[in-house]
């Protein structure tokens, strides 16, 4: 080798190794910026896992679509927060959107108002019965209309009785006889003045007066005004004694019974201001006091019947008609108050959301009071001045339904894959985004057949070569032998003994 070719090589190596070390420098310095590159996307918001669209309480570490073909939604891991358990945050176009309102917690005077229904019934204490307390007929029937009404003093009807005129008689004699008898037989008119005050008390207790005395046919008259509310006797009927022949109501004041939901009936007091309104009287309204609130509860209704006096000077409020009871009690003094609105019962829970801050809202237990119209009283968990949601909190309460559930479910996501997953929640994923279903397999499917002789081997292997008969005549070429013989023999064709297996080509294994 010349000099020159000495020198020729040492400068193509050593160009060589130059060029070997810029291209693994620049191999270094470009892996970091790429992996830097793809990573960067990544390491802006990284998704925690994804969840149902539909709000189902259904999570997934991977994308996937539900059963009507909807991409499930991203969480991202800065997604801020709520403040509390339950918290809901919207932005400003849907709280407009949804039409939700605030209003402030106030405090005032509650009148609590209890409002039923109630019927007009007629005033116990002004009922009358015209039963004589003897027997006879009916003379004369001077009411003899249902309904009629009755001044007091008028005459009602007449009545004959054997019994009164028989004792009206001994009356009679009994004192005429005691009469004529004081100067001559002081003994015998003492006898008979015993007997004519006998008759005299027996007069009094069937309610005839001195001036109905020695009248053949009694006429018995109105107590007071009233209307005939009950007729079961004609003239010329027969009645007994103590029988009822007429019966009579004042209805100048009539009594209305209003049927009170057990919880509401423990505010009620007498003498508490009431008032009637019906169908019946349009623009009517009846007032009245509460006279009786009574002490035992209906077991059918679980009500409490509580009466109220009305006064009814022109009769327009009849027996039996049926309205509205609206019971008001005064308020007790300045209580915490906030519309029926707000207030969520659940039966076993009752709660309120509040605005803790611009979009922000937190539900909140609560303890209620009184009711009273349109406002609740608040006996614990909100302060003066609290603004509270009063419109659709129906939906922001579903929203943080919701939000709570997926709550619970973030501890759990990564443990377990929800049906139709990889069991490896961070397995990997293709290009595209879908997963792929071969990550960490290798690239290059195993040979099934690996190992395997690649030339079968001779199924007539070791079987002898039977020789040619001496006599037979050899065959000038494969065509002339014998139809199923192709050269081997008597092995063209399967003897009639058990063929022995061939091999199966897999030895080794």
């Amino acid at each position: 080798m010349t000099r020159v070719q000495t020198l020729s090589l040492a400068i193509g190596v050593a160009l060589a190794a130059l060029t070997t070390g810029w291209m693994a420098g620049r191999a270094t310095n470009d892996s970091p910026t790429a992996a830097t590159s793809a990573e960067a996307p990544a390491a802006e918001r990284k998704v925690l896992y994804y969840r149902n669209p539909m709000g189902l309480p259904d999570t997934s570490p991977v994308p996937k679509k539900d059963p009507m073909g909807m991409d499930y939604v991203p969480v991202y891991a800065d997604d801020a927060p709520p403040a509390a358990q339950g918290t809901v945050v919207l932005p400003p176009d849907k709280v407009q959107a949804l039409g939700v309102r605030t209003e402030a917690v106030s405090r005032g005077a509650l009148s609590a108002t209890v409002r039923t229904s109630g019927t007009v019934e007629v005033d116990e204490t002004r009922q009358y019965v015209i039963a004589p307390r003897f027997e006879g007929w009916v003379e004369r029937l001077y009411a003899n209309q249902t309904g009629m009404r009755v001044r007091a003093g008028q005459p009602l009807l007449s009545v004959y009785s054997p019994q009164l005129a028989a004792a009206q008689q001994e009356y009679r004699l009994a004192d005429e006889t005691a009469r004529r008898l004081a100067g001559s037989d002081p003994a015998s008119a003492a006898s008979m003045t015993r007997l004519r005050d006998a008759a005299r008390t027996r007069l009094r207790n069937w309610e005839i007066s001195n001036a109905q005395m020695g009248k053949k046919a009694l006429v018995l008259t109105a107590p007071a005004n009233a209307v005939v509310i009950e007729k079961p006797v004609v003239q010329g009927a027969r009645f007994e004694a103590g029988e009822t022949i007429l019966r009579l109501a004042d209805l100048s004041m009539v009594w209305v019974v209003a049927k009170v939901p057990a919880a509401q009936a423990a505010g009620i007091a007498i003498g508490q201001p009431a008032r009637f309104e019906t169908v019946a009287l349009p623009g009517q309204v009846a007032k009245g006091k509460v006279t009786f609130v009574q002490p035992v509860i209906d077991a059918m209704t679980r009500t409490v019947d509580v009466r109220i006096a009305f006064p009814n000077p022109n009769g327009d409020l009849r027996p039996g008609l049926y309205g509205t009871v609206l019971l008001e009690a005064p308020g007790t003094g300045p209580v915490l108050t906030v519309p029926r609105s707000a207030v969520l019962d659940s039966g076993t829970r009752q709660m309120v959301l509040v605005e803790t801050g611009a979009g922000r809202f937190a539900p909140r237990d609560v303890t209620l009071g009184r009711r009273g119209g349109e406002r609740i009283e608040i006996l614990d968990g909100l302060s003066e001045g609290e603004q509270v949601v009063v419109s659709a909190n129906f939906l922001i309460d579903a929203e943080s339904n919701l939000q709570s559930a997926l709550k619970g479910l973030e501890g759990h996501a990564g443990h377990g894959s929800p049906s139709g997953t990889s069991e490896d929640p961070q397995r990997e994923q293709s290009g595209d985004g879908s997963a792929d279903p071969h990550a960490g397999h290798g690239a290059e499917a195993a040979d099934p057949h690996a190992g395997h002789s690649e030339e079968a081997a001779d199924p007539h292997a070791g079987h002898a070569m039977p020789a040619a008969p001496a006599d037979a005549p050899a065959p000038a070429s494969a065509l002339d032998a014998p139809a199923g013989q192709d050269g081997h023999g008597s092995h063209g064709m399967m003897s009639d003994h058990a063929a022995p297996t061939s091999p199966t080509g897999h030895e080794g294994h």
